[in-house]
């Protein structure tokens, strides 16, 4: 009984100093909907949303200054939407009715905190330094994971072929697990224009015995790596622009390994070896 009397008092003093939705016509609402939808829309607007209390946290803890947040009626009063208010601005916060939240979400789950965010302006394309490209890698959970065996791996510099998916897209944010805000990113990129300017080691992946094994490169000093579509691999053009093609040695049957996967182990040895 008293638990829900404090509720009650709780949901009244966010009624006095915070905004209040409860429908998913709302204008607001509406917005994040086309955010979280569409890529054209994220690009145009130059914002995207964040899904959930591990990316918002992220986000704050990488000093960034996000525009609004929405939080669930039915998680207002608990512990970690708490903690998260006391570092949040009450102007910027609005308490939405879990019934339309879930009518927007790309979540099953639809009681998340959203948070909207601007995105960084693009940066001019990188020419030296340790870089990870992507060439029309289209699978978002793909792209999010080599995010995060990138930040992991001490890689901070991301260029993305236009043909890949959409980096800020909710599903590669889930995936990258809050590795976005400790990256620069490097979006839509002509890699012809890159490579022209780069003047850094290349190397991409690329299957074939005829290919130097990973293990037997000095990776010592700055370089970068091509990492290709998961069908077809990277292609001919920036096979021939590399400095290199590396495979990963592979014993028994298979005959290749998840992008993702061959990512990570590329990122890993070469901080392996200048650990």
């Amino acid at each position: 009984m008293l638990q829900h009397i404090f509720r009650q008092a709780f949901l009244l003093l966010i009624d006095l100093i915070m905004k209040y939705i409860t429908s998913a016509q709302n204008e607001q609402l509406k917005h994040l909907a086309k955010l979280l939808s569409s890529a054209k829309e994220r690009r145009i607007c130059r914002q995207t949303v964040l899904e959930g209390t591990h990316l918002l946290d992220a986000c704050l803890k990488a000093g960034w200054t996000p525009q609004h947040f929405y939080i669930p009626e039915s998680k207002a009063d608990k512990p970690e939407i708490q903690v998260l208010l006391k570092q949040l601005d009450e102007r910027n916060t609005t308490i939405v009715g879990s019934a339309a939240l879930s009518k927007i979400t790309s979540l099953t789950e639809g009681e998340e905190v959203m948070t909207l965010v601007s995105l960084p302006d693009e940066p001019s394309l990188p020419n030296n330094g340790d870089c990870v490209v992507l060439e029309q890698v289209q699978d978002p959970g793909n792209i999010g994971t080599i995010l995060r065996s990138a930040a992991a791996a001490g890689v901070r510099q991301i260029v993305l072929s236009k043909e890949c998916a959409d980096v800020w897209s909710p599903k590669v944010l889930r995936a990258g697990m809050g590795a976005h805000f400790l990256l620069k990113l490097y979006t839509r990129a002509d890699l012809n224009i890159w490579r022209e300017r780069y003047f850094g080691q290349v190397w991409a992946t690329a299957l074939g015995h005829n290919n130097q094994s990973l293990y037997n490169i000095n990776l010592k000093q700055p370089c970068a790596w091509i990492f290709g579509n998961e069908g077809s691999g990277v292609s001919q053009v920036m096979q021939e622009a590399a400095n290199g093609t590396v495979r990963i040695p592979m014993l028994g049957e298979t005959e290749s390994l998840n992008v993702a996967m061959a990512a990570t182990i590329c990122l890993f040895e070469q901080m392996r070896q200048r650990l």
